[in-house]
């Protein structure tokens, strides 16, 4: 009796522990969870230890008032989970929130936040113009036009004796 109280223990404690050892959790997140960033993150990223499906999944980063500052581009790349951001402008705590599938079957869903610690004053570089020079036409010199005209006049000679040779041999037949 006591046996088979101690295997039915055992299983059930096999069945309660099997999904909970195959089950995806979290590596790693990008910013670290809890941190205090000071340059704004063009992304948040979310790595499990199993491999995720393309289908099914969601993740959605809020700022301090709420407001979705995700640009809702969601990128899976086996592991990782990479949503972009927009231009975060606001200080304060950010709420990263996440339900990925993986290829077992089991979700991974949680949430964490971190900290962007924002400068005084975001500025957005300025274009600055670039003067572009139109590259000018070469002028030609007078040695040039002088060779130029040369060749034409010769060509005109050369045409007229031509003409002229073709009507001698024209007669002569």
């Amino acid at each position: 009796m006591k046996i088979m109280r101690i295997l039915s223990i055992a299983t059930v404690a096999l069945f309660i522990a099997a999904p909970a050892a195959s089950a995806n959790s979290i590596i790693a997140t990008n910013p670290m969870s809890g941190a205090t960033v000071t340059v704004a993150p063009s992304a948040v990223s979310v790595t499990g230890q199993v491999a995720l499906i393309d289908g099914g999944n969601s993740m959605e980063v809020t700022d301090p008032q709420g407001k979705r500052v995700d640009d809702g581009v969601l990128a899976i790349d086996v592991t990782s989970a990479v949503i972009g951001l927009k231009t975060l402008k606001v200080a304060g705590v950010y709420t990263v929130t996440y339900s990925l599938f993986g290829e077992d079957g089991i979700p991974l869903e949680g949430s964490f936040r971190f900290t962007f610690a924002a400068p005084d004053v975001i500025s957005t570089p300025e274009p600055t113009p670039i003067e572009t020079t139109t590259p000018k036409a070469e002028v030609s010199n007078w040695g040039t036009n002088a060779f130029v005209i040369g060749m034409l006049v010769v060509a005109f000679f050369v045409l007229v004796l031509l003409s002229l040779y073709a009507r001698k041999i024209f007669k002569e037949r």
